[in-house]
């Protein structure tokens, strides 16, 4: 009967705290919270980052769906950064001074950040010399490739609302630099964006949907090497400012992941013939200012 209600006891307690199973090594502790927004629902995938006193990062990672942050560390003090997109970033302090200690910081609720004002409605476009549009791919068996196109242009008409507003962009496929020749020659060749037959990459949307704070979804085709995708673009928009001229502009990051094989460029045809391939999976990298249509005339 005893054992009975002692394993009922520890059930629960272990329902209530899903940590309490877990084993901590000697000399650590494990740091846990709850990541909420103001109305009390968790945010999943909020970005975290230990530090120790001095500000060297111990650990980072992201909270899960459910809104917890775990982190295992060595005795000592902590700063505790957290933040997520359309939220003030939270900072704090966290002390584990008991080995084996299971220090809960219990629910952090995250503030929604304020939105920076929209840029006025009208016709805008990119200015491309504080502009650039970059990508991160893997080299298959060695490391990251980074890359640039060099030269495009875009055109972007934001209506009364954002949501009605509309965006055009061009780059020059030739223009593409990884800073080594050889590599940019064989980009350029048919085996992969064959800019003789296909010049330009093309990018088209008319749906900006707003996902809270200063972040929008960017949904449009994207056409490369004769086919034509949906994509959606993550976007930030930094805010308004004013150049050394004394013109408007506005700035916008974004970033989506593109998948090759929707583009026809095989590259299991190309491993099999011995050529060393940048991997499926490339990150498109935004970082964009726009001006009013004709300042950069």
């Amino acid at each position: 009967m005893i054992s009975r209600l002692l394993g009922r006891r520890t059930a629960a307690k272990q329902r209530n705290n899903p940590f309490a199973g877990l084993s901590v090594p000697p000399g650590a502790g494990l740091l846990t919270c709850r990541v909420l927004d103001p109305v009390g629902q968790p945010v999943g995938q909020a970005e975290f980052t230990v530090s120790d006193h001095n500000g060297r990062k111990v650990v980072s990672g992201e909270t899960d769906p459910f809104g917890t942050m775990a982190a295992m560390v060595p005795l000592g003090e902590y700063r505790l950064a957290i933040s997520a997109d359309s939220f003030t970033s939270y900072r704090g302090s966290a002390s584990v001074a008991d080995s084996g200690q299971h220090c809960g910081l219990g629910d952090v609720t995250l503030q929604v950040a304020p939105s920076f004002p929209l840029p006025p409605a009208g016709e805008w476009e990119i200015e491309p010399s504080h502009s650039r549009i970059g990508f991160v791919a893997r080299h298959i068996g060695l490391a990251r490739v980074h890359g640039r196109f060099d030269n495009f242009a875009g055109a972007i008409r934001l209506g009364e609302s954002m949501e009605q507003s509309a965006m055009h962009v061009v780059i020059d496929a030739a223009t593409i630099d990884t800073n080594v020749r050889m590599r940019d020659d064989h980009l350029r060749s048919a085996d992969f964006l064959d800019v003789e037959n296909y010049p330009t990459l093309e990018f088209y949307s008319d749906r900006f949907a707003h996902r809270g704070g200063n972040n929008w979804a960017i949904t449009g085709a994207l056409s490369l090497h004769g086919v034509t995708r949906t994509v959606i673009l993550d976007s930030q928009y930094l805010g308004l400012g004013k150049g050394m001229d004394g013109e408007t502009r506005a700035a916008i990051r974004a970033t989506t992941e593109l998948h090759r094989e929707d583009y026809t460029v095989n590259w299991q045809s190309m491993l099999a013939r011995g050529i060393a391939v940048v991997g499926s999976n490339i990150r498109i990298d935004l970082d964009i200012q726009i001006v009013p249509t004709g300042t950069n005339s």
